[in-house]
C-alpha cells in the first residue's frame, strides 16, 4: 500500500493529479515520486503500480555476465505499446504506460482476452504489449502482424504492491485462461551466451525487435537487448519528424547498431552505410515533399473499435495529451462489424521549421 502522506506530497508537488475519464475517477502519478513509479494509478478499489523501467544492455556477453547471477528467462520484446489491464468496479480497463485510461485498448480487450480471468482473479493486473499496424499511437509493428492489432501478455502484477508473479505462476495462468502471450525462448544461464547470440541474429533477420531477460528469482534483475534491424527501423520511421525527438534518440540507436554488429561479428558493408544514410535522408525528403504538396508534415492513422463512443473518446484523449502534435479527426465509419477511426497527426515543429526554411527564413546557429 502507498503511504497516504506520500500521496498528499506528490499532489502538492504536482507529481500526481486527479483524472476523470470514461466514468472513472482516480489519481495518476505523472512522474516518478520517491518509490512510486510514473503511471501508478490509485482507484477507489485498488492501486495499480506503474510498470518499472527496465535497463538496456548494449553488449550481450558482458551485460549478461555483469548483471545476472542466476538463470534467467528470455522472452521476445514485442514492438508495440505497453498497457496494464485490470478490473475496477464492474468494468475491466487498460492503462497506458503514463497512467491514462486507453479507450482503444479497453475497447478491444474482449477480442483477445478472456475476461473471466478478472472475475476469478480481481487482484491481478495483466501487463500487455499491444502491437500491430492499426493502432493509434505508434507507426512500427512486428513483421508477423499484417493488419489490425494483437495483445501479448508479458507479466502479471499484483494490485497494491507492484509485485510480479513468478514465471511459473504466470505461465500457469496464461495456459489456464488461454491468454495471448509473448514468445518465451527458454531458461538460460550465463554460459549460454552463444545460443543467445544466434537467437538475436535470427530475430534480426526476421525484423523483430529483440529480447527481455528476466532473472528467475523473486524481484530478480531484468534487462532488454535490441536487434540492429529494430534500431534502423526506428530511425527510418521517425526521421521525417526528427524535431519531435531529442538528439540522443538517434545517437543512442546508432551506438546500438554499431555495438550489435561488433558483438555479433556482422561485417560492415556498403549496403548498411547506404541504409543508415537513406533512413535519414529519405525521411527528410519525404517531409519536404509532403509539406510542398499539403503545407504540413503529418501521418495518418487508422484503427478499429467495437464502440463508436470509445473511438470518439480516443480522439479526445489524443487531443488532450499530445504535445507539439495537432490531432485531426478525419473519418469514422462502420466496416465488418467495427467502427473504423481515421485521424491525422500533424507534426507542428517540423511543419513550422520547413515553412520557415522553404520560404527563405533565417536560422542562427
Amino acid at each position: 500500500m502507498i503511504d497516504p502522506g506520500a500521496v498528499r506530497e506528490a499532489v502538492r508537488k504536482k507529481k500526481a493529479r486527479r483524472e476523470e475519464f470514461l466514468g472513472y475517477e482516480y489519481l495518476r502519478f505523472s512522474d516518478d515520486f520517491e518509490n512510486i513509479p510514473r503511471g501508478t494509478a490509485l482507484f477507489p478499489d485498488g492501486e495499480v503500480f506503474g510498470y518499472p523501467h527496465i535497463g538496456r544492455i548494449f553488449m550481450l556477453e558482458r551485460g549478461i555476465s555483469d548483471q545476472f547471477k542466476a538463470p534467467f528467462w528470455v522472452e521476445e520484446k514485442v514492438d508495440g505499446f505497453n498497457v496494464r489491464v485490470f478490473r475496477s468496479g464492474e468494468g475491466v480497463i487498460a492503462l497506458s504506460r503514463g497512467g491514462y485510461i486507453c479507450p482503444f485498448s479497453t475497447d478491444r480487450l474482449k477480442d483477445f482476452i478472456d475476461l473471466t480471468f478478472f472475475e476469478e482473479n480481481p487482484d491481478f493486473v495483466l501487463c500487455c504489449e499491444v502491437a500491430g499496424p492499426e493502432n493509434p499511437y505508434i507507426e512500427e509493428s512486428p513483421p508477423y502482424i499484417s493488419s489490425d492489432i494483437s495483445f501479448f501478455v508479458f507479466d502479471i502484477m499484483r494490485k497494491g504492491s507492484g509485485e510480479f508473479l513468478s514465471h511459473r505462476e504466470k505461465t500457469q495462468l496464461i495456459e489456464r485462461y488461454s491468454l495471448p502471450a509473448v514468445e518465451v525462448f527458454g531458461l538460460f544461464e550465463n554460459k549460454d551466451v552463444q545460443t543467445l547470440k544466434d537467437l538475436m541474429l535470427k530475430l534480426d533477420r526476421e525484423g523483430r525487435e529483440g529480447i527481455v531477460l528476466k532473472e528467475d528469482l523473486p524481484e530478480g534483475k531484468r534487462a532488454k537487448y535490441i536487434t540492429e534491424s529494430a534500431n534502423l527501423s526506428d530511425i527510418k520511421i521517425t526521421a521525417s519528424n526528427m524535431l519531435q525527438l531529442p538528439a540522443e534518440y538517434y545517437t543512442n540507436r546508432i551506438m546500438r547498431i554499431v555495438l550489435f554488429m561488433e558483438e555479433e561479428g556482422i561485417e560492415r558493408t556498403r549496403h548498411l552505410y547506404e541504409e543508415l544514410g537513406r533512413a535519414f535522408i529519405d525521411g527528410l525528403f519525404s517531409a519536404i515533399e509532403q509539406f510542398k504538396k499539403e503545407g504540413k508534415v503529418s501521418r495518418e492513422f487508422r484503427c478499429r473499435f467495437r464502440s463508436r463512443e470509445m473511438a470518439l473518446a480516443q480522439i479526445e484523449l489524443l487531443k488532450r495529451t499530445s504535445r507539439h502534435i495537432q490531432v485531426i479527426h478525419k473519418d469514422l465509419y462502420e466496416e465488418d462489424g467495427y467502427y473504423v477511426l481515421v485521424f491525422e497527426k500533424v507534426f507542428l515543429n517540423m511543419t513550422g521549421l520547413l515553412g520557415h526554411l522553404l520560404s527563405g527564413g533565417l536560422v542562427f546557429d
